[in-house]
């Protein structure tokens, strides 16, 4: 005979995850592959499968209860008295270990499971004493599973209205190193990304990745969900933002998506992916919560927004975070693990992440890379029509300090002059790529947003101003009427110091100054 010892239960618990919050996301899970259950069997409509978690910070408590099909009376104490023995099958549910509904003795004194089933007059109980239970694990005795599990639960039935159908798990007195889990805000914000609920209606683009998904003959697990009467949803939106001072700005947005589908030789579909377009104007800041590409299996989030940068899938470790997305997992040999924050090793996940790899290098790198040649090569001709304006405009107006500063803006004009030819050469490249290419799309917007068209023009027509050789150049210091000849010939010497030594926006600031004084 094999003794299983009573650490099994701690691994089981206590030392399964290393975030409190996944709790939710176990039960969720429970509750969706019943609510599926429930339509198929048809106790419940496809549109009327419902989880409700209610959390009470002040009582230090929570219930996540779903209208599902509820546990017969007469295998109850089987289906939850059990561990690791779930009937469920990997690939059709989303659960399949028979574990994760232990989960929450890990952070309550007491956890308890409530059901009935449709058509059956009797509730079903489930108490089990977690905080007898880690007294247990701590303990020096070697009590084996059975024992500790046998000094802690407690069934319990009661009389109930036959329509009803339910299932409900309660934690009572959360302790205090889990406070997080009565956190709402940090809760909702959370399962948001973590748990199968719709887009929200905000993200316009979602409709493109339901069109997606049904013209690859893929359906989008999503349930109802909600928190404290409050209903959840993927919380994507089009806007990147970012923080300045003490103020939030939109600095970018997400124009488009791009999708891409992965497949074996067979051609068996591994997974489906979509990613957002945006001008990818640097790596999103991490006030953006939807940020990275995520991972995805029953649209139940793998792991975090980082899952498959930490597999090391892109060429550089920034490279998830210019981008936003999801990658849904479809083959069934894909097994999510016991975390449940990546897939078990099998030759199935090597071939998803050759996959992946091949496209994140191949194309998502290749796209922000050359967005930033862009954006540099745009910049270039705005920095050559900026120093013409201001070449110009010191010509026409007698704003030049000496003929040193005239003929050194003159060189910095004929230097970005330079640069500009080069750089509309690296532009005329992108005017010959497939219109339906993501390059091409976030070349588009890349070009709306800094008006390309007019840029290039005005480098193009715009021309030095010569000054007449019959007419003598005039400078800063010909204004200065309170001043001799010779101290205006002095203040010109002192400006042109303040010139060679000063950072360029200083300088100006201390002519303007001398100008304002001396005029």
């Amino acid at each position: 005979m094999v003794t299983v010892g009573k650490n099994i239960l701690e691994n089981l618990t206590t030392g399964m995850y290393l975030d409190s919050r996944i709790s939710f996301r176990e039960y969720i899970q429970n509750a969706c592959d019943q609510i599926d259950l429930a339509i198929h069997l048809g106790i419940l409509k496809s549109d009327e499968g419902e989880i409700e978690i209610y959390i009470d910070e002040a009582k230090r408590y929570i219930s996540i209860k779903d209208n599902a099909t509820g546990s017969k009376a007469n295998e109850f104490a089987q289906d939850l008295g059990d561990i690791a023995n779930s009937n469920k099958e990997l690939g059709k549910n989303k659960g399949f270990r028979g574990i994760g509904r232990l989960c929450g003795l890990a952070y309550c004194k007491t956890l308890k499971f409530s059901t009935s089933y449709y058509g059956e007059n009797i509730a079903s109980i489930m108490t089990c004493d977690a905080q007898k239970m880690r007294e247990l694990l701590a303990s020096p005795i070697k009590y084996t599973v059975e024992q500790v599990w046998g000094q802690i639960i407690q069934f319990d039935t009661k009389k109930e209205d036959a329509e009803k159908h339910y299932f409900e798990v309660e934690l009572f007195d959360i302790g205090q190193a889990h406070s997080g889990l009565l956190n709402k805000q940090d809760v909702v914000e959370y399962l948001s990304f973590v748990a199968p609920v719709p887009y929200k209606n905000t993200f316009f683009l979602c409709q493109k990745v339901y069109e997606h998904a049904k013209q690859i003959h893929q359906s989008i697990d999503e349930y109802r969900v909600l928190v404290n009467g409050e209903q959840l949803f993927k919380n994507y939106t089009t806007k990147l933002k970012e923080e300045s001072g003490t103020n939030i700005k939109n600095y970018d947005e997400i124009s488009d998506l791009e999708f891409k589908d992965f497949y074996d030789e067979n051609k068996n579909l591994i997974a489906w992916m979509w990613v957002g377009l945006s001008r990818f104007e640097k790596v999103i800041p991490k006030i953006n919560k939807m940020r990275g590409i995520r991972l995805r299996s029953s649209n139940i989030q793998l792991g975090d927004e980082d899952t498959l940068q930490k597999r090391n899938l892109f060429k550089e470790n920034r490279g998830n975070n210019y981008f936003v997305g999801e990658v849904f997992a479809v083959d069934t040999a894909l097994k999510p693990n016991s975390q449940r924050d990546y897939f078990s090793e099998n030759e199935n996940r090597v071939l998803f992440e050759k996959l992946l790899k091949r496209y994140f290098f191949d194309t998502l790198t290749k796209i922000y890379y050359a967005a930033n040649g862009l954006k540099n090569a745009i910049k270039a001709q705005q920095e050559y029509v900026e120093k013409l304006d201001e070449f110009n405009s010191k010509a026409t107006t007698g704003g030049f300090v000496d003929d040193t500063s005239k003929e050194k803006l003159r060189y910095e004009v004929d230097v970005a002059k330079e640069k500009a030819e080069k750089a509309k050469k690296q532009i005329s490249k992108f005017d010959d790529i497939d219109s339906n290419t993501a390059l091409a799309k976030v070349s588009s917007s890349i070009k709306g947003k800094y008006d390309i068209i007019h840029i290039q023009e005005k480098a193009t027509t715009t021309t030095i101003v010569e000054q007449p050789s019959d007419k003598k150049d005039t400078y800063i210091t010909s204004r200065f009427s309170k001043l001799s000849k010779a101290d205006r010939k002095l203040v010109s010497k002192v400006m042109a110091i303040i010139c060679d030594i000063a950072p360029k926006e200083i300088a100006e600031q201390i002519i303007d100054r001398l100008t304002k004084e001396f005029k």
